[in-house]
């Protein structure tokens, strides 16, 4: 009776083997990013799954970790970097430190509308030269999602200059951020953005500063009842892969990641506006109040941040003028 059982596990290892050899594991490929799940961002990864495991199913299995879930921006792009992670999306503000060629976004007032700022970042160009030290970087930028346009929001209004003075603010990391806080008289914390809310429920901070899907996305707008358009950065998200797992694959299947970021832009961009006047109707509701204000008072402000980054980050030089160009193209 031994010696049969015996036989028999081995003749059920042999046929687990052989199946092993047959069927190919999929690779799995997660991608992270801290929005929610109804955030434009999100929207446009369901599409970069989509085509990814409409292409190559049979290969690759698209997982996606929104709202923190693998961590905060600063946890996930080291995760992107050892190979971890394949994908994220990012502020630029946040690769800033890793390169700086990214500084160029967040010059304030770079461009005069938001239609003049899509279309720099959308171009193949652009990405690009963004992407020429990937290996040295780590991360190989794909597209970039629109995020908008970047204000202020607080528990007081803002309606000049003088009323950011002296508050706290949370920043996104990078020093062209804590220089604009510094021209406008305010205080800067930088935090994670998950931990924005907490911030402003303890009274850490007076406010931030983002675009207005902050409000009713991460509920900033049950603390901060005042939101004004001085319109001071438009800092897009990149979509970037490691560097690693891309040069790691088939050439072919580089491609197809490549091509399912476009489709992810598209669906991103398709989506940003409808969501913001939703979040400007949902923190209306809230209590919010959207301010205008002079922006020319505002530009006037930070003007001596040009000279400097310029100056120290000569990297960006190029794409500075290069924006200035688009800028001077397209402005009505």
């Amino acid at each position: 009776m031994k010696i049969i059982r015996y036989i028999s596990l081995v003749i059920l290892s042999a046929l687990i083997l052989c199946t092993a050899g047959t069927v190919q594991a999929k690779t799995v490929v997660a991608i992270a990013h801290t929005h929610e799940e109804s955030h434009p961002d999100h929207q446009g990864f369901l599409a970069f799954k989509d085509y990814v495991e409409k292409k190559a199913g049979d290969r690759y299995e698209v997982q996606i970790y929104a709202n923190n879930a693998s961590g905060s921006n600063e946890d996930v792009i080291d995760l992107i970097k050892s190979g971890t992670i394949q994908f994220m999306a990012i502020s630029t503000a946040n690769l800033e430190p890793h390169n700086k060629k990214y500084a160029v976004f967040s010059l304030p007032y770079l461009f005069s509308s938001e239609e003049i700022y899509e279309k720099f970042i959308t171009d193949p160009a652009i990405i690009e030269e963004l992407a020429e030290e990937n290996d040295k970087d780590g991360f190989t930028p794909l597209a970039a999602f629109t995020a908008g346009t970047r204000s202020f929001y607080a528990k007081t209004p803002i309606k000049s200059v003088k009323d950011l003075e002296g508050k706290r603010f949370r920043i996104q990391s990078g020093k062209t951020n804590k220089d604009l806080m510094y021209y406008f008289g305010a205080n800067d914390i930088t935090i994670s953005f998950g931990e924005v809310y907490k911030a402003l429920k303890n009274n850490i901070v007076d406010g931030a500063e983002n675009n207005e899907l902050a409000l009713v996305d991460q509920k900033h707008g049950e603390f901060c009842k005042y939101y004004t358009y001085d319109r001071h950065q438009m800092c897009p998200d990149m979509l970037v892969g490691s560097s690693l797992f891309l040069y790691s694959i088939p050439e072919e299947d580089f491609d197809m990641f490549k091509k399912a970021a476009i489709e992810a832009q598209k669906v991103e961009f398709g989506r940003w506006k409808k969501s913001i006047e939703d979040a400007k109707k949902k923190a209306k509701e809230m209590g919010v109040t959207f301010i205008d204000v002079d922006v020319h008072e505002f530009q006037e402000k930070v003007k001596p941040i040009y000279e400097d980054v310029l100056k120290n980050n000569p990297q960006i030089k190029s794409l500075y003028e290069k924006a200035r160009a688009f800028d001077k193209k397209y402005a009505k």
